[in-house]
C-alpha cells in the first residue's frame, strides 16, 4: 500500500489498532541493586506502549495478552487502561506469573535482568486469535518479541500475519530483535520470513546489519522489496520509508535524551498514526519523530501527553 492511502482496515471496523504482545512489571530504582537501592514498580512493553501512544493520538486502540493472576499483573494492566486504551482481550492466567523486568542501574549495576521464562505471556497462542479478530481492527501491531517467548507465541504471530486470515485489516510488524530471548543467529531467518508478511514493517538499520548483513536502508529494501511501506530506522540520523511512491528520509529533531526505553515504539505508533489518518510517508516519519521526542525527553516508556507540533505535522 501507498503510506499516503488510509488504513481503512475490513468492513465495519470497530476500532483503530489491535497491539498483541506481552507487557512485564518493571522494577526500577536509583543506583545498583547491590548497593541497597530502593525500587519502584513500573509497566514495560512494546505493544502496549505503541497502544498507549496511539490513543494519546486520538486513536481508538486495544492491547491483547496474558498476565498472570498476581499483583503485577493487576498493575500492569491498569496501568494500560489508565493510558486511554482497551484491556478487554487480557486473560488472566492462574497458573503462570506475569513477567518481571529488573533495571539494575549505575556503573556497578548488572543492567536489565528479565524473570519472564515461563510467563503467563509466554502462553500466547493460536487460541488467542479469536481475541483479536473480535474487535475489527482497521490495524493490527506485533512485533517480534512475541515470536521470540515460545514456541505458539511464534505461531500466533504466524497465523495474524497470514493474509489469508482478517481480509482487509492490516499487518504492521516490529522486527525489535532482543538477543537476551533469542541469538541473532536463531532470530534472523524467523524475523526475516515474518517480516515478509506483514504490509508495515519497522526495523533499526543497526538490528538489520546484525541479523541480515545489510548496513545501508537501501539493503535493507532489497532484502524486503514485497513489503508494502517498510520504514528503516538509524538511531539520531533519522528514518527512511519505501512505499509505491518511492524513498524518502527525514532527520529526527535535537532532543536532550533523558531515558531511551520506549523511543521506538512511541516512533512506531507515531507513524502508524499518520498512515491511520492517510498522512504521505514524509509527515508520517515526521511524526513518529515528534512522538519519539516526547519519550526521550521522560523518564517513562510510554507517551503522557501530545508533543505539541503534532497538530502542524498533522497539517502538513
Amino acid at each position: 500500500m501507498n503510506a499516503a492511502e488510509p488504513a481503512t482496515g475490513g468492513t465495519g471496523a470497530e476500532i483503530d489498532a489491535v497491539c498483541v504482545g506481552e507487557t512485564m512489571a518493571v522494577l526500577h530504582g536509583r543506583g545498583p541493586l547491590a548497593a541497597g537501592a530502593r525500587l519502584t514498580v513500573g509497566t514495560g512493553g512494546a505493544e502496549s506502549n505503541t497502544a498507549v501512544a496511539l490513543a494519546r493520538l486520538g486513536h481508538t486502540a486495544a492491547w491483547v495478552s496474558r498476565v498472570g493472576d498476581d499483583p503485577f499483573g493487576r498493575i500492569v494492566t491498569e496501568a494500560v487502561a489508565q493510558g486511554g486504551v482497551d484491556v478487554r482481550g487480557v486473560v488472566v492466567d492462574p497458573a503462570r506469573p506475569t513477567g518481571l523486568y529488573v533495571k539494575d542501574t549505575g556503573p556497578c549495576g548488572a543492567g536489565a535482568l528479565y524473570y519472564r521464562a515461563g510467563s503467563a505471556a509466554s502462553a500466547l497462542s493460536p487460541a488467542d486469535a479469536d481475541r483479536v479478530w473480535s474487535r475489527r481492527a482497521r490495524l493490527i501491531h506485533l512485533s517480534g518479541i512475541t515470536a521470540a517467548l515460545s514456541a505458539p507465541a511464534a505461531a500466533l504471530v504466524e497465523h495474524l500475519l497470514d493474509r489469508r486470515a482478517g481480509e482487509g485489516v492490516l499487518r504492521s510488524f516490529d522486527v525489535n530483535h532482543r538477543p537476551a530471548l533469542w541469538p541473532p543467529g536463531t532470530a534472523a531467518p524467523a524475523l526475516l520470513d515474518l517480516a515478509r508478511r506483514a504490509d508495515v514493517v519497522f526495523v533499526g538499520r543497526d538490528e538489520a546489519e546484525r541479523l541480515w548483513g545489510t548496513p545501508e536502508a537501501e539493503d535493507v529494501r532489497a532484502v524486503l522489496p514485497e513489503v508494502p511501506v517498510l520504514v528503516v530506522k538509524d538511531a539520531g540520523h533519522g528514518a527512511t520509508c519505501f512505499d509505491a511512491s518511492g524513498e524518502v528520509f527525514v532527520a529526527p529533531p535535537r532532543v536532550d535524551v533523558v531515558e531511551e526505553v520506549g523511543a521506538g515504539d512511541a516512533f512506531a505508533a507515531g507513524f502508524l498514526s499518520g498512515l491511520l489518518d492517510g498522512l504521505p510517508a514524509e509527515r508520517g516519519l515526521r511524526l513518529g519523530h515528534a512522538v519519539a521526542a516526547e519519550v526521550l525527553r521522560s523518564a517513562g516508556d510510554t507517551l503522557e501527553s501530545v508533543p505539541p507540533d503534532a497538530a502542524e505535522i498533522r497539517r502538513g
